[in-house]
């Protein structure tokens, strides 16, 4: 018997992370894969390991503790949020629940690689609208959607280009949506915006049954290794969500940690004011240098490099003999950019400076 997997997976490239170490397996400073420059709060990791007391257990499996403590902090009705192993889970069960053969789930061209690989996974056709300078355009998105469309996912901020619309852009997105297109508002680093016309997509949620807004604890909180994101939904959508994810999909030490990680808002705060002066920082050095690098509301940076002896390549070689790991974002579409996710005042220090010299004229 030929076995074969149905239409679309063998069309998904699987998703790789941000390397970890340099080349030759030598240690490295790891600045690839948007990971928090603090780490967890100290609360959160005690959570987790008085956690372990209990790991003879099943898990509540609704999240119900972690799903109070989102509820509480962010003034939501806990009975629409839906909690899963990442957000990346709950992206692929949207596609997976409202996505047929056939249909089309609509991304922009440098978001996140999930997107297409949930699409294809469903059966669906991905299809990849052009920004305009990096950044979502929603009169292209609009113009994309056809009478086969089912989902529209955007990252906003996106990755890896740190891009934003405001609050208002994506409102006039949504009014030109028909009510059959579920509007998936992928909010992973929400916590890091300043600015005042953002909306990380709660309020659409409240008030119309096609958006949906997935939020994460990898990325502020530090949690990257635990998996933990969650979903608020209209009622209908967290119905369906329930009744296809996992029945434990969170561990007990990853709700644990996460509802600690929820209540110290000042560890929050501390990685918010670290993130917003280093990324000031890196930005204007590495200006300084000689290259672009956009203006982002994330917690990393885009860093474009020139094309021939300086390009992204050469640099990623170089700075990975430094000990410094970027992430090459080629299978993006930007084959001559990099992203840099702010570090530790050392690490950042130590990026910047070798940067510099991997742009200075040979001598």
């Amino acid at each position: 018997m030929n076995l074969k997997p149905k239409p679309g997976i063998l069309d998904i490239t699987p998703y790789v992370g941000g390397r970890a170490e340099a080349p030759d397996g030598a240690p490295a400073v790891k600045l690839s894969s948007n990971e928090s420059a603090l780490g967890p709060s100290p609360v959160a990791i005690a959570a987790y390991e008085e956690a372990c007391r209990y790991l003879s257990f099943y898990p509540e499996g609704s999240a119900r503790l972690l799903r109070d403590a989102l509820g509480e902090l962010h003034h939501l009705d806990p009975d629409r949020i839906v909690c899963g192993n990442g957000s990346d889970e709950l992206l692929s069960l949207l596609s997976r629940i409202y996505a047929s053969d056939g249909d089309e789930v609509v991304f922009t061209e440098h978001a996140f690689l999930v997107y297409r690989i949930a699409a294809l996974a469903s059966g669906a056709v991905p299809v990849a609208v052009p920004e305009t300078d990096l950044r979502a355009d929603v009169e292209k998105i609009l113009s994309s959607v056809t009478p086969r469309t089912r989902l529209v996912f955007l990252a906003n901020p996106n990755n890896p280009t740190g891009s934003c619309l405001s609050g208002a852009e994506v409102r006039r997105l949504h009014a030109g949506l028909p009510p059959s297109v579920l509007l998936v508002m992928d909010a992973a680093y929400a916590e890091y915006v300043q600015r005042r016309d953002y909306e990380a997509g709660d309020a659409l949620v409240i008030q119309f049954d096609n958006v949906v807004m997935t939020r994460t604890f990898s990325k502020i909180y530090g949690l990257a290794g635990l998996r933990v994101g969650w979903a608020f939904c209209p009622a209908s959508v967290a119905d369906a969500l329930n009744r296809v994810r996992g029945p434990f999909n969170v561990s007990v030490p990853a709700q644990r940690a996460a509802v600690a990680a929820l209540r110290d808002r000042e560890h929050v705060a501390r990685s918010i004011a670290h993130n917003e002066t280093w990324k000031r920082r890196l930005i204007e050095s590495i200006r300084a240098s000689g290259l672009r690098v956009d203006d982002s509301e994330g917690n990393f940076v885009l860093v474009h490099f020139p094309r021939g002896a300086h390009d992204a390549k050469a640099a990623d070689a170089f700075l990975a003999s430094r000990g410094f790991i970027l992430r090459p974002v080629a299978n993006y579409g930007l084959p001559h950019c990099m992203r840099l996710t702010i570090g530790s005042e050392d690490a950042n220090r130590g990026v910047a400076a070798a940067i510099a010299d991997f742009m200075r004229p040979a001598r």
